[in-house]
């Protein structure tokens, strides 16, 4: 996807230059960064001299936490509004009105952080381009111009080989203009610019070096090229931390090193698809990297509802079960008419199998037994065992309903009273033994697939 077909920024004709700019006076030139007391910094040890601890609880605001991300001054709340889908070509898509509702209610019941990216909403259309939900928020900043400082703001450069330094610095000038504000909070990569086997989609997670020599990555953009580029938007005053997202330790070892040899800020965040069903990045390595002991970098973790298969809608007792895997004909046509969420749609939910192998499925259904048996929802256990990890900074949760929106906050609320009952915790992790990869565990691979899973990624 090329940066250039995303839309002209569409609002009352405000002229980007014309913005305001934070006097930062670095001097990259010299060799040196030295950050604003407003500013955060990056990871490693740059950035504990202006913070501390990435995840030490800053605050509690109206019963939410807020972490440190990274080590510098940037704090979010527990739980983000995820964006994915606002204003978007999805059956259940936010319009902007309820958008706009769910960023006063988010802020009024101490949520601060939304995630977004230029290349949402996802999926999109003609009508509905890529770049809208970023318009979205900044519509409703334009209404009110303190609201800009209620809000940490999170967005993303379309990745692959669309990371260039030239792109990076173009991208945040196109996502500051549809924002309509002069600074964005945190600025990451949306995928690694790098060929790596599990930045997304599907089941891959062997290393295949072979897949290094494709054209796609041939000549990608360097950690170096990425760290300076970051640099530049800081010193700038554009954008007060970086990181990436769908990426590894690999990603957060080789960014911070560049920073290092830079002189730059390392990165402050990474972000990945996190749940009770998906610990990967967890056990890969990538949260070890991440400890205040070394490279001091907070955690966004997304879809840790498992695209709703963690609200359990799909595998309670006497639901029928996902649209896109229900042999009954007519009752999974049924579905389709009255989706009850993606999984019932042959579109995307085709696309995230993932959390739907028969591993994922028999996990879902214990977990939901260790809710009932303590008089929980399976949402709000799975949303609060995420707030409880150690690792984690804040959960991003999407939502299509103020219902939905509601339950999120009153699930975070809960866990900043206490954590899960260790009983609980340790129930969770006894099912986690069992496969400690579920949504990485298919049986669903025929003889003549060719190496190639159910969306055509190489696997294993």
């Amino acid at each position: 996807i090329a940066y250039a077909s995303l839309p002209p920024h569409r609002n009352a004709g405000i002229a980007y230059a014309s913005l305001p700019r934070r006097n930062m006076g670095f001097a990259l030139a010299a060799g040196t960064f030295n950050l604003p007391e407003w500013m955060g910094g990056g990871g490693g040890a740059a950035a504990a001299t202006v913070g501390g601890s990435t995840n030490s609880v800053v605050k509690t605001v109206a019963g939410v936490r807020h972490r440190r991300l990274g080590g510098g001054d940037i704090v979010v709340s527990e739980l983000g509004l995820g964006t994915q889908r606002w204003g978007g070509a999805d059956y259940n898509s936010p319009d902007e009105a309820l958008c706009h509702q769910m960023l006063d209610f988010a802020v009024a019941n101490g949520v601060n952080l939304v995630d977004t990216a230029e290349q949402y909403p996802i999926p999109s259309d003609f009508t509905r381009p890529e770049g809208r939900t970023e318009e979205i928020i900044g519509n409703w900043l334009a209404k009110d111009k303190s609201r800009r400082e209620k809000l940490v703001i999170a967005t993303k450069i379309t990745g692959g080989a669309n990371i260039t330094p030239k792109n990076i610095i173009e991208a945040c000038e196109g996502s500051l203009q549809r924002l309509q504000t002069d600074y964005i909070d945190v600025y990451n990569l949306h995928w690694p610019a790098r060929y790596t086997p599990q930045s997304n989609w599907g089941q891959s997670l062997e290393y295949n070096q072979k897949s290094e020599l494709a054209p796609y990555y041939r000549g990608h953009a360097s950690f170096d090229d990425i760290v300076q580029a970051m640099g530049k938007l800081i010193q700038d005053g554009k954008i007060r931390g970086y990181g990436a997202c769908n990426d590894n330790a690999v990603g957060l070892m080789g960014m911070a090193a560049a920073a290092k040899r830079q002189g730059v800020p390392g990165p402050c965040t990474m972000q990945g698809d996190y749940s009770m069903l998906n610990r990967r990045s967890e056990e890969n390595g990538l949260s070890e990297a991440s400890s205040p002991e070394l490279e001091n970098c907070g955690w966004m973790g997304y879809n840790v509802l498992a695209g709703g298969v963690l609200t359990n809608k799909y595998y309670a007792d006497g639901e029928a079960p996902p649209a896109v895997d229900d042999p009954q004909q007519s009752r999974a046509q049924a579905s389709v008419k009255n989706p009850r969420g993606r999984m019932d749609t042959t579109g995307w939910g085709s696309t995230l199998y993932r959390y739907r192998t028969s591993a994922a499925e028999a996990a879902t259904r214990d977990y939901a037994k260790v809710a009932a048996g303590k008089n929980l929802s399976l949402t709000a256990m799975a949303q609060r065992w995420a707030a409880g990890r150690q690792f984690c900074t804040t959960s991003i949760v999407g939502h299509t309903s103020m219902q939905q929106l509601e339950e999120s906050v009153a699930a975070y609320r809960a866990a900043a009273k206490g954590d899960l009952p260790q009983e609980v915790q340790w129930d969770i992790d006894r099912i986690h033994m069992r496969n400690r990869l579920p949504l990485f565990a298919s049986d669903r691979v025929a003889r003549d697939w060719a190496q190639q899973g159910e969306i055509g990624e190489r696997i294993p």
